[in-house]
């Protein structure tokens, strides 16, 4: 009986002794690099503790240690490093969920599209790998006319002889056009007596008012809109094989960066149905507003609905420098595409429609993002924004100028003045640098993406991939914003580099920014959402030159793994 009670007595003070957790975490990471990226300048922690989704405690082993119950998992991080999931700045998802059943046609080292004869395998490849018959659409992805030798562009002769049979679509890299053969000109009506629209290119057959094959911008828009799709159906089971490629490169949000009303309906649909794992922020076409506002008025965006967010309406207002069609205030070196002389390139419409465009978004009281390459197209950005905004230019409204690749330093105080945030692209340095060289002159090709005077004057720019026109690898992403070299090895504008943790505020802070959600996402602080990425090694302690080779080792959304090397 005395033993007895003095077991249970011992028993009753040692539960007295141990503390009670009263606030257990899910998980606590320790062991590693934890870039907090908090503040412009690096800061580490040797631990966090992550509960239900978000981040609990920010600090030290010994404290995260408090956070430690009897259910909590010790993650030793093993000497890797960990950061917040990348945001996307600016892509294309929803055309992941296609790239399994298209031909590959990009020029090296992402293909084998740097000629005709390689861009034919490509597509006989997926001919044969897809069991495509006689009659069925044969589509291609990532045509460069720039990066084609001595000129020889692919037209639609080239596909006739080699497809006589199909229809064939070969996606041009800026995503801003497509070649077709016969078939396919015939399936969309296109002819000799087909004109060409204002802000459109039709590359026609010397000699002769027959369409050649590459169609662009204006011209394009309305064969977007009839080419043949994957049912809803077919879009819904490619959701998860689109989202991995996001979340392998580390990447916990997504943009889809032009969306049209079918697809906002299969985003919708595909949140509804628990399909979304990570976060998909849609921005329409400008095109699309009339049907859009019917379904979803303004006050259905900016708010997550099961991982699914309009956040506003995208304009494009001109196209892309290397398909010579994005809009300059100085001509380019070379012809236009279609042959034209003395050749500026186009705006999409004319600077009254781009003004009463925006005016509609902002009286909305929506968020709008502009497509704009050439230095002429980012001046009507400029010009829309002050008119649209109603006496009130310098409102924090977040307005994004997708790319502004070409963008003047004048232009870059207006963008302070009025709050505006650049999207830059400066895997271009490496995909298109020798294609800018050519066409705009060394002195302004190494001013494009100019990121580290945007910062110097204040902005926080962000940096993307535009995928699919190039790989989602936002690994790349970096490299190139700190190095700036090109294919040939070339240095592309030295005095833009910067630093690895600037690289690095472009695809986590800043776009936290430029989406309004800060106070949730970029950076790991107490409060925040526990979308972590962890690397195989620190990219602020590697050489410059190796940050393309850092491997994403597995990814977080929201505390939940969702990917693993």
């Amino acid at each position: 009986m005395k033993k007895t009670l003095t077991i249970v007595l011992l028993l009753a003070l040692i539960s007295c002794n141990k503390k009670e957790v009263l606030n257990p975490a899910d998980t606590i990471y320790f062991g590693g690099d934890i870039i907090t990226m908090e503040g412009n300048d690096a800061q580490y922690a040797e631990a966090i503790a992550v509960k239900e989704g978000k981040i609990i405690f920010v600090g030290t082993k010994t404290e995260a240690e408090k956070f430690h119950g009897d259910k909590t998992e010790m993650k030793d991080l093993e000497g890797k490093t960990m950061l917040p999931g990348f945001i996307d700045p600016h892509s294309h998802f929803m055309s992941s969920l296609a790239m399994g059943s298209q031909a590959n046609c990009q020029p090296a080292p992402a293909g084998e599209g740097n000629s005709v004869a390689g861009i034919i395998k490509a597509l006989q490849k997926i001919k044969v790998d897809k069991n495509i018959p006689a009659g069925e659409t044969i589509f291609g992805y990532g045509y460069d006319d720039n990066a084609m030798p001595n000129g020889v562009l692919l037209n639609r002769d080239d596909l006739d002889k080699a497809f006589p049979n199909n229809p064939v679509i070969v996606i041009h890299v800026s995503m801003h056009g497509v070649v077709l053969n016969s078939k396919a000109m015939e399936k969309f009506h296109i002819n000799s007596d087909t004109k060409t629209v204002e802000g459109g290119i039709i590359v026609r057959k010397p000699g002769t008012n027959e369409p050649y094959g590459l169609i662009m911008e204006m011209s394009y828009l309305p064969i977007f809109a009839a080419m043949p799709k994957p049912s809803e159906e077919e879009q819904l089971a490619q959701l998860k094989e689109g989202q991995m490629l996001y979340a392998a490169a580390g990447v916990t949000t997504a943009q889809e960066g032009a969306t049209h009303m079918a697809e906002v309906s299969v985003l919708e649909r595909g949140a509804k149905e628990n399909k979304l794992f990570i976060d998909v922020i849609s921005y329409p076409l400008f095109t699309e507003m009339d049907t859009l506002f019917k379904v979803h008025p303004p006050k259905d965006f900016g708010k997550y609905n099961n991982h699914f967010k309009l956040g506003g309406i995208k304009i494009t207002v001109d196209g892309s420098p290397q398909g010579r069609t994005a809009y300059f205030t100085k001509p380019y070196l070379t012809d236009g595409p279609g042959g034209e002389k003395n050749w500026h390139g186009e705006p999409s419409f004319n600077q009254n429609i781009a003004n009463q465009l925006l005016k509609r978004i902002y009286d909305a009281g929506l968020q709008s993002t502009f497509h704009a390459n050439g230095d002429a197209a980012i001046d009507m950005c400029i010009k829309a924004h002050e008119y649209a905004s109603a006496g009130n230019p310098t409102k924090d409204r977040r307005t994004t100028i997708i790319h502004a690749q070409f963008i003047r330093k004048d232009q870059l105080d207006k963008f302070f003045e009025y709050k505006l945030i650049p999207s830059f692209y400066t895997e271009h340095t490496y995909f298109f640098a020798d294609t800018h060289i050519k066409l705009r002159g060394f002195e302004q090709a190494s001013f494009i993406s100019p990121m580290k005077t945007a910062i110097s004057k204040g902005l926080r720019p962000t940096n993307h991939t535009d995928f699919n026109v190039v790989p989602i690898d936002q690994m790349f992403v970096i490299w190139s914003a700190v190095n700036r070299i090109s294919r040939n090895g070339v240095v592309i504008g030295a005095e833009e580099r910067i630093s690895p943790y600037q690289a690095l505020q472009a695809i986590t802070t800043n776009v936290a920014y430029q989406y309004f959600e800060e106070n949730s996402k970029g950076s790991l602080k107490v409060g925040k959402l526990a979308d972590l990425v962890i690397l195989d090694k620190n990219p602020l302690k590697i050489e410059p030159m190796k940050l393309k080779d850092i491997k994403v080792v597995e990814t977080f959304k929201q505390g939940k793994s969702i990917y693993k090397k």
